[in-house]
């Protein structure tokens, strides 16, 4: 919709510092009941899970830091803004749920070593509910927040929590099974926690790469930069169009052509209204770029339809 295409950027902030403080509040409350149950109870899956909690408090205010750095405005050292720090936030989160996993994992293997395995307590069972239960809720909330203002840190950070009510998930199966007479699977589930994060931590980490190598929009969004472009009056074709992402928005570079026998000045003012026209019709568009070429007949065969662009 209109509002959110062109949301204020301190608006943006707000919304997105709101919501990391609201999941560092949580995350400190749940990661203090599953540490204090998990001792208590005796469960190695509810302590693991307890540090990929602690791990989402670090992971949050990361997220944080990084939307506050990513909407200070351009300066002498960086014409384009800081919007990619979002993208390096994403790799550092993405980097921490491995280190997260790797520590899991390696609690949960000498569990599994040792030769007098007790079963939990039961109170460590509804502590896995209640975990899962909140969690989810958490990563409902801010995958949908970081979609209305095009955060791929926030949402990199939901998938933190989604991950987590994966975890709780395994957990309440090792815990279970480690009750009713099993208790190797508590240790068992605590591994594949581990492995769980890990996965969760390469898929972020590849989609921050993405960002961080300008990647393209979408075919869709190209062709309607040029199509939007091309339905200015004067402009005859466009071609070169170039995009690329930058944070949650899209920077544009292109080329249009016009009529040679017109003046610089109308040649620059055709520009500045198909600039417009894409800043105001394309979501999400920051900036756009715009050179411009006097037709030539060839320029006319790469038009389609030419004549609708002709004069005369």
């Amino acid at each position: 919709m209109k509002g959110n295409r062109h949301m204020d950027e301190t608006q943006r902030y707000q919304i997105g510092r709101r919501t990391s403080w609201m999941n560092i509040i949580g995350n400190v409350l749940l990661t203090a009941l599953k540490a204090v149950v998990g001792y208590i109870a005796g469960s190695t899956a509810m302590v693991a899970d307890a540090f990929h909690s602690g791990s989402d408090i670090l992971a949050t205010t990361i997220v944080l830091h990084g939307l506050k750095i990513s909407h200070q405005p351009p300066d002498e050292g960086h014409h384009y803004g800081h919007g990619k720090a979002e993208s390096i936030v994403s790799k550092l989160i993405a980097i921490l749920l491995v280190i997260t996993a790797l520590g899991i994992g390696l609690s949960a293997y000498n569990s599994l070593r040792d030769p007098a395995l007790e079963p939990p307590n039961k109170i460590a069972v509804w502590t896995a509910l209640i975990s899962i239960l909140f969690k989810e809720w958490m990563y409902r909330y801010t995958v949908g927040i970081g979609k209305k203002i095009k955060s791929q840190a926030l949402i990199a950070d939901a998938w933190h929590h989604r991950t987590d009510a994966f975890s709780s998930v395994a957990a309440l199966i090792g815990i279970s099974g480690a009750i009713y007479g099993y208790p190797i699977l508590d240790p068992i589930a605590g591994i594949v926690v581990a492995a769980m994060i890990i996965k969760a931590a390469v898929s972020i980490y590849l989609e921050a790469i993405h960002q961080l190598m300008d990647t393209a929009p979408a075919k869709e969004v190209m062709e309607d930069i040029k199509q939007t472009s091309l339905s200015v009056d004067g402009v005859r074709s466009v071609h070169d169009v170039k995009a690329r992402k930058y944070g949650a928005e899209i920077l544009v570079d292109m080329k249009i052509c016009v009529d040679p026998l017109i003046t610089v000045e109308e040649g620059h003012h055709l520009a500045g209204q198909a600039k417009h026209l894409v800043l105001e019709k394309i979501p999400d568009v920051k900036d756009v770029l715009i050179h411009v070429n006097p037709c030539s007949e060839k320029d006319y065969e790469k038009c389609n339809p030419c004549e609708h662009y002709k004069k005369g």
